[in-house]
């Protein structure tokens, strides 16, 4: 691997685990990286869910204060996002390849959809909050609805088999089923994405070795580990609008790239 190639990558794990630990859809910025570096697709989503588990576990080690005091809920849930997870990988492993090319354009789409109207979705999370006018402090004591326990499986599914902007997806589901502040959900989103990347990991080594681009791996897991670190304690002082911009131009980028080469075979 050439050094630039190396580099780039690198910088894009970095990239990767601040925005994620922050925002979320941080694959959207290390795939289409991998992708355009000439990695199969299904191969860069494999190696890619490898390299950000890194990054979960340092942005996990920073939101730990705030993952403490909703316990009750992370351990009600993280068993849900993690069957979810495995079906994922599942399909992602045993569905034709070709399902991939057309489903993962799909995909990236709405995963860029969700980043660009994320603040509109977080207002109004933060307006219906209010009108609940729930004490963060008893968020942990908060009976779950069953529609949260589906909803949250459903998105491990869906990061099991593609991983990009699952936060996303959870910061809006929180937001409309919990009674927690913003960075406790946040805390549960790090943490429930975590376990996603980390069980489809784990079915990558055991089941698709052969897939696992290993300097990829781990140029991403350094990059996303130092940048976990970063988003947990400055990367709150980041511009949001600049994070989301570099999102929706790199997803942009992958969505017309993955169109082109479906269209050219």
């Amino acid at each position: 691997m050439d050094f630039w190639r190396e580099l780039i990558i690198l910088l894009g794990g970095l990239w990767a685990g601040t925005i994620n630990t922050i925002v979320g859809s941080g694959s959207l910025v290390t795939f289409p990286i991998l992708v355009a570096l000439g990695y199969a697709p299904v191969n860069a989503v494999v190696s890619n869910a490898m390299g950000l588990v890194a990054g979960g576990f340092s942005g996990a080690w920073g939101y730990r204060r705030e993952a403490a005091s909703v316990k009750t809920v992370l351990l009600k849930l993280l068993p849900v996002s993690l069957v979810g997870g495995l079906l994922g990988a599942y399909l992602l492993l045993h569905l034709p390849e070709t399902v991939f090319g057309y489903v993962a354009p799909v995909l990236i789409l709405i995963a860029v959809l969700l980043v660009i109207f994320q603040p509109a979705l977080s207002a109004w999370a933060r307006q219906r909050a209010g009108e609940r006018n729930s004490d963060p402090a008893d968020a942990d004591k908060q009976k779950l609805p069953v529609l949260l326990y589906v909803l949250v499986f459903l998105t491990g599914i869906y990061g099991g088999y593609f991983t990009a902007a699952q936060g996303v997806i959870l910061m809006g589901i929180f937001g409309v089923f919990l009674h927690a502040s913003l960075q406790q959900s946040n805390a549960i989103k790090v943490i429930l994405s975590l376990v996603v990347n980390l069980v489809a990991a784990i079915s990558y080594l055991l089941f698709a070795w052969e897939r696992i681009h290993w300097e990829a791996v781990l140029l991403i897991a350094v990059g996303s580990l130092i940048g976990g670190f970063v988003g947990a304690k400055i990367g709150r002082k980041l511009s949001p609008n600049i994070l989301r911009l570099v999102i929706v131009i790199l997803g942009t980028v992958a969505f017309i790239n993955m169109i082109f080469k479906l269209i050219n075979g």
